[in-house]
């Protein structure tokens, strides 16, 4: 590892939590525990982490609302689910509010932590494309600024979430290419999981949201049936039809 990576376990199940501190520190990391939500939030406030593994139900402040305000904060800070809770609803409900994975409970310690790297490996790896792609983008009316993660359509700033700012970016990237959901997984959420390409699609509605005139005639990113999606060339004027 280029540099010792910090995770925070919020976890009040004190067996579970110890077996996940011991092999994430058998891969080198630095690792650190709450046993409730308060205590967890105050750590990941005053702190910078490279990873959280969070638990839903806690004593306290519970873990939805701690992926709420992790969002809130200025700095990105990766974010793993893992709950008892497994229904389709609540692992949607965890995406969305901006987890970048959800496992449920049982799981495999040895999935937890390669979930883990590759989640470190994908933000590492959007670290350095940043870097180097340090110029913008302009396609049409659309302009992205990868060091700044600003997006302006006709000038106008465009509030994105850290996840639509890499998914909008990665489609600049390559203008008119089509990517599968699964290719996006890949790409742009660093993992590829079978039953998880319907938040692919929540993520493409809510960036359709504030990108499009009309995000139920899509001119932007649109929908390439039977294949995936694609960022228009234009990006302001190719329609569906």
């Amino acid at each position: 590892m280029d540099s010792t990576k910090r995770v925070l376990i919020v976890e009040d199940d004190l067996h579970i939590a110890e077996l996940l501190r011991m092999h994430l520190r058998d891969e080198g990391y630095v690792v650190e525990h709450a046993a409730d939500g308060d205590t967890g939030l105050r750590e990941l406030e005053r702190s910078h982490w490279d990873a959280l593994v969070l638990d839903l139900m806690l004593p306290g402040i519970d873990g939805l609302e701690i992926c709420r305000r992790a969002r809130a904060m200025a700095r990105y800070t990766p974010i793993i689910i893992i709950s008892a809770r497994s229904s389709e609803v609540h692992r949607i409900l965890g995406l969305e509010l901006g987890a970048d994975d959800y496992l449920a409970k049982p799981f495999s310690m040895l999935e937890l932590v390669a979930r883990v790297k590759a989640l470190l490996r994908r933000t590492d790896a959007l670290a350095r494309n940043a870097r180097m792609d340090s110029g913008s983008l302009s396609i049409g009316e659309l302009d992205i600024e990868p060091l700044a993660r600003e997006v302006r359509i006709d000038g106008r700033l465009i509030e994105l979430t850290p996840r639509e700012f890499d998914l909008l970016h990665f489609f600049a990237l390559s203008p008119g290419k089509v990517f599968s959901r699964l290719d996006l997984l890949n790409h742009v959420w660093g993992y590829h999981h079978d039953g998880y390409e319907h938040t692919v699609n929540t993520h493409i509605n809510r960036l359709r949201i504030k990108i499009e005139i009309d995000p139920a005639q899509p001119r932007r990113i649109l929908t390439v049936w039977g294949h995936g999606y694609k960022l228009s060339t234009s990006a302001n004027g190719e329609s569906t039809s």
